[in-house]
């Protein structure tokens, strides 16, 4: 439709044009002595539109002439810079692909090409750390260096991460300071931070670190939960003598993180060895009231260790052995609490019973050291024997690796 429109416009227009030229009568003069040209004004104005048409076409010939080396060049920088965008996306791809050597291959040329120069050195820099060779690494990497200010978070990040795989984490912590002094603390450099803080044994800043990553949705409840039961594991053990700074750092912890029933069961045998096991006493009796334990409930005792604490948690005990009768580890707390209370024939009837239901070497020794206490001898080194006995059978059922 449109172009039978622009048709019948043409034609219309051809007409008009004819018709124009058919009524115009007019003549044109031209004297150059000694000549003189006489030509209708119609045929005038044809020759002028004519020429008129013809300077353009020349003038624009001779433009396009003049501009094109300009083209020319423009042409091959762009074409330059398309075989250098190309190698170096294929350095890329060919590193995530694993195939080091052609990444490399690629990044120097796309780094000789000039496109992106500072990203195809950290390609090629993160290539050779990867062939495990050091030298050409290091090239590279102060390859990346002279390229300015540009690329200075990147190179960081990456030799901080390379530092940590080779386990240089001094130096990984250097960079990564270098880095959060240039006001970057996004969640990459928080998580190197904390594989270089737990690999250094600052238990303090796995803590903050790995509830700041918690917080921001970068771990998940199923990842920050090992890490802080750790962090929290490693400082109760560097103050395993000091029961006033055990007392401190169970008084830190958030209730959130006491919900954890595995840190529990760990740190009762720390913090009862330092005289604070009653500390952990709330959190045990209310995880088992809501979650009975036989591991957790065999660690009850170490929630009683003085006599006034022994006869709390006794009457507690009893309470819950009328709905677990059966239960090994209860009776063998039981028997450690009588043994605190001093309440002697009660004691060594609960760690019988609990050996009756599970033979095992700690209620064997508890036993033993008991009827030492009550002169019994012979009997007590009969259960010493039992112990010995269950202990090397243990090693000797386990597996030579883990021996």
């Amino acid at each position: 439709m449109r172009v039978l429109i622009w048709l019948i416009g043409i034609f219309a227009l051809a007409a008009g044009v004819a018709m124009l030229a058919g009524l115009n009568e007019g003549y044109v003069l031209v004297v150059m002595p000694p000549w003189r040209a006489q030509l209708s004004l119609n045929l005038l104005i044809v020759l002028l539109v004519v020429a008129f048409l013809v300077g353009y076409l020349l003038v624009r010939l001779v433009r396009r002439t003049l501009a094109l080396p300009a083209v020319v060049g423009q042409w091959r920088e762009r074409r330059r810079r398309e075989r250098a965008g190309q190698a170096l996306r294929d350095a890329l791809r060919t590193l995530f692909e694993g195939r080091f050597a052609q990444s490399l291959k690629a990044a120097s040329t796309a780094f000789s090409a000039g496109d992106s120069p500072a990203m195809a050195a950290l390609v090629a820099a993160r290539a050779a750390h990867a062939m495990h060779d050091d030298t050409r690494y290091r090239i590279w990497i102060g390859r990346a260096a002279d390229q300015g200010e540009e690329s200075r978070v990147a190179r960081l990040m990456t030799e901080a991460e390379l530092a940590v795989d080779h386990r240089r984490f001094a130096e990984a912590e250097t960079l990564l300071e270098q880095i959060k002094a240039a006001g970057h603390r996004h969640i990459a450099v928080l998580r190197l931070s904390l594989r270089v803080a737990s690999a250094l044994g600052r238990w303090d800043e796995v803590l903050r670190l790995t509830r700041q990553l918690r917080k921001h949705k970068a771990l998940s409840d199923d990842q920050a939960l090992p890490l802080l039961r750790r962090a929290h594991l490693e400082r109760f053990r560097e103050r395993a003598r000091d029961a006033a700074g055990l007392e401190q750092l169970w008084n830190e912890i958030p209730s959130a993180e006491l919900d954890d029933r595995r840190l529990v069961e760990r740190a009762l045998p720390v913090l009862a060895e330092a005289g604070q096991g009653a500390l952990a006493r709330r959190n045990v009796e209310r995880m088992l009231d809501a979650e009975w334990d036989e591991a957790l409930a065999r660690l009850y005792a170490h929630c009683g260790e003085g006599a006034g604490d022994a006869m709390s948690c006794l009457g507690r005990a009893e309470n819950w052995l009328k709905l677990h009768p059966r239960d090994a580890g209860l009776l063998f707390s039981l028997g450690r609490l009588c043994i605190v209370a001093q309440l002697w024939g009660k004691a060594q009837s609960y760690l019988e019973a609990s050996l009756g239901l599970a033979p095992a070497v700690d209620t064997h020794l508890a036993l033993a050291r008991l009827l030492e206490q009550l002169d019994r001898k012979d009997e007590a080194q009969r259960h010493y024997r039992a112990a010995a006995e269950r202990v090397t059978g243990q090693r000797a059922a386990l597996p030579l690796h883990q021996v």
